[in-house]
């Protein structure tokens, strides 16, 4: 199923959001073939996420959680047992790797395994010069004079 949406009306009145366009595009393009390991992403307040995958069967150690720039990537490479034959192998040890896109200013805070689920939590944290800030008015009817800051 092909569905694209035109953003065009959008890159009218839209400046610096070209990432954004892109990455919409590319995930409407892409259907993800990987569906191994299940996972739940979910808000737990303002500004915090919680990402959880199923990943019974492996441990800490088999498992890396790297976090990129507007990226956090999650992979997993089981060493083979010597010495054992199945005779039915139904759960998954095949190496995985799940991306996830992250917006600007998404940090990784935490991750730890615990029955079977890897959960990951992450915060948004902007910097100050970011969050908006009231300016005064100040009362005059002529234009001030505007110096620069000096460096301390």
């Amino acid at each position: 199923m092909s569905t694209l949406f035109d953003f065009a009306p959008l890159w009218r009145s839209a400046i610096g959001f070209d990432h954004l366009f892109d990455m919409l595009e590319q995930a409407m393009k892409s259907e993800d073939p990987v569906q191994y390991p299940p996972y739940n992403i979910e808000r737990t307040k303002e500004g915090a996420y919680r990402l959880t995958l199923a990943v019974a069967g492996w441990r800490p150690d088999e498992i890396t959680v790297t976090a990129e720039p507007n990226a956090l990537v999650v992979s997993g490479e089981k060493a083979e047992p010597k010495g054992v034959y199945y005779l039915y192998r139904g759960i998954p040890a095949a190496a995985f790797e799940r991306r996830f896109h992250l917006a600007d200013y998404v940090q990784v805070r935490e991750a730890r395994i615990a029955n079977g689920l890897l959960t990951i939590d992450l915060v948004h944290e902007a910097p100050e010069a970011l969050k908006p800030r009231r300016i005064p008015i100040v009362n005059g009817s002529a234009p001030q004079a505007i110096e620069p800051k000096q460096a301390a």
